[in-house]
């Protein structure tokens, strides 16, 4: 069999300048404002009474249901979402624990970015049709999600990975506790 030639794609077709994209769906959240509104979607020290508030995403009627196909046995899944709150960012911001110091925007998890895409990792319940029960949902009620993709762990996590500032926040044993502020234990 003759070889073929090498293809070089990345040369033939140009960089964007510009990306446009279409949300696939809604969240559905008790989460009506950003005050009160959980910074994660896990707590690193729940409390024991603690209970994940449940959501539902809703995907628009353009996406078939066959592209729900087998994400019943995922556990958690990523949703891709557009923060469409956010009309402004900053190369710094305070995070809300920690020292009040300015950290690079891009080293944190701040809403306000130069692109206002958010990660959220709820639990997924059950789906119906076109809509994904989850809990532990980070997003605002309305907030546009633009994908979503099944959370997998042998890939997505890595445990023994170092979290520059967080691994120090960590170690000073503060721990967000609840969605308006901190405690140290």
């Amino acid at each position: 069999m003759p070889k073929l030639p090498p293809k070089d794609y990345i040369q033939t077709v140009p960089f964007p300048t510009e990306i446009n994209l279409q949300p696939i769906g809604i969240v559905r959240s008790p989460y009506k404002e950003r005050h009160g509104t959980p910074r994660q979607s896990q707590l690193q020290a729940a409390p024991s009474t603690y209970q994940p508030a449940p959501a539902q995403i809703e995907l628009f009627d353009n996406i078939p249901q066959e592209a729900l196909k087998d994400m019943e046995g995922f556990e958690r899944i990523w949703v891709i979402a557009w923060l469409h709150l956010n009309k402004h960012w900053n190369s710094t911001v305070i995070i809300p624990r920690g020292p009040r110091i300015r950290r690079g925007t891009l080293a944190t998890r701040a809403p306000h970015r130069p692109n206002p895409i958010g990660l959220s990792a709820p639990k997924l319940i059950k789906i119906e049709g076109l809509v994904l029960h989850v809990e532990g949902i980070d997003l605002l009620d309305n907030t546009p999600v633009l994908d979503i993709k099944p959370y997998v762990n042998y890939c997505d996590a890595f445990p023994d990975a170092k979290c520059g500032y967080v691994d120090e926040v960590e170690k000073a044993s503060e721990h967000e506790t609840d969605v308006f502020g901190k405690t140290n234990q």
